[in-house]
């Protein structure tokens, strides 16, 4: 397996220093986002690089002699928005990415599934949670027929190119859940589209990383390694569709996410927390993840999101580097004692 790091917490420096980050912690990939709710920051050449084999060897020559190199694409957003300021443009990030992927000989561009409006001419998405009435049917039933329209001609795009792209099961998207992928398959008879196993919000959600894996197989084209903390004594009173969030001003820091929206802030007391790996499961469960990714996947490229606010960008990546290694010395130990 290739082990790495997602880029955006190595957004606050050029990419030939964040590569030096990268190898110093002794991983040897970098996933690059390319676009959606974030800008592609370490692409300054994208569309030169769409059309111009000098730009492109020119970009690829800043990772020779780094030790670490490409392990995907990610363009996280809401292609399925219903403001074409934002759902036009993630599509399109999309596409771009699928194309960038190709030029950059790479197969795996990570993104969502997205989620539409409720009905059409909606102007706000709408996130069924719990669909224990027949009008919430009614809203799943036109959101799907939506999202399988794009993701239909999504995975031919992607299979013209070589590319398969990697949907995080992420809430707030149709596609959260192994149901979902199946449904998402099957109203598609996708090729192209699978899965990027994300286990921070499966354990949220209540759900088994290890078992998602297992469950899904060949589905799964990528992994994340991010992992959760559950508080419990404010989950108790809260649970985990905990919503207290707070809307920042236009004076404070906050991230855009396409249009007129911006990321809240996360609740003080929360129910959960995206922590450093190791700060919400040991090692040795981070080893079965590992074990089920290889089982999938020998190659399966797994990345480090570090997302843990509590840590510094590197002080973050450190800890997460530290138990994602020893994971994998884990399971490579077992092979050696196996064979000897």
């Amino acid at each position: 397996m290739k082990l790495g790091v997602y880029n955006a917490i190595l957004h606050d420096r050029p990419l030939p220093e964040a590569l030096t980050v990268i190898g110093d912690l002794g991983l040897t990939g970098i996933e690059i986002n390319t676009g959606g709710f974030l800008p592609a920051v370490h692409v300054p050449t994208f569309d030169e690089i769409l059309v111009s084999d000098a730009a492109r060897d020119d970009y690829l020559a800043l990772f020779d002699g780094t030790g670490v190199s490409i392990a995907g694409l990610n363009c996280n957003g809401n292609p399925l928005h219903p403001k074409p300021e934002i759902g036009e443009r993630h599509a399109e990030d999309i596409r771009r990415s699928i194309r960038l992927a190709e030029r950059l000989g790479q197969t795996r561009v990570v993104t969502m599934s997205g989620l539409p409006g409720g009905e059409p001419g909606a102007t706000v998405t709408n996130w069924i949670v719990n669909a224990w009435n027949s009008a919430a049917l009614d809203v799943l039933d036109y959101q799907w027929e939506v999202a399988a329209r794009f993701w239909r001609e999504t995975d031919r795009l992607a299979a013209d190119h070589g590319v398969k792209v990697a949907l995080e099961l992420h809430p707030q998207n149709l596609v959260f859940n192994t149901a979902d992928v199946r449904k998402l398959v099957e109203l598609t008879g996708a090729t192209h589209v699978g899965v990027e196993l994300d286990a921070s919000h499966l354990f949220w959600q209540q759900m088994d990383p290890v078992a998602v894996v297992r469950e899904l197989g060949p589905l799964v084209f990528h992994a994340a390694a991010k992992d959760v903390r559950v508080n419990t004594e404010n989950a108790a009173l809260y649970g985990v569709l905990d919503n207290r969030f707070r809307r920042l001003a236009p004076t404070e820091e906050r991230t855009n996410l396409g249009g007129d929206e911006w990321a809240n802030e996360w609740p003080k007391d929360s129910a959960w927390d995206f922590v450093a790996l190791g700060r919400g499961h040991d090692t040795a469960y981070w080893t079965e993840f590992l074990r089920a990714l290889r089982d999938v996947d020998p190659d399966m490229m797994v990345n480090i999101e570090h997302e843990d606010v509590s840590l510094g960008r590197i002080e973050g990546l450190e800890i997460a580097a530290g138990v994602l290694l020893a994971a994998d010395r884990a399971l490579e130990q077992e092979k050696v004692s196996a064979h000897g």
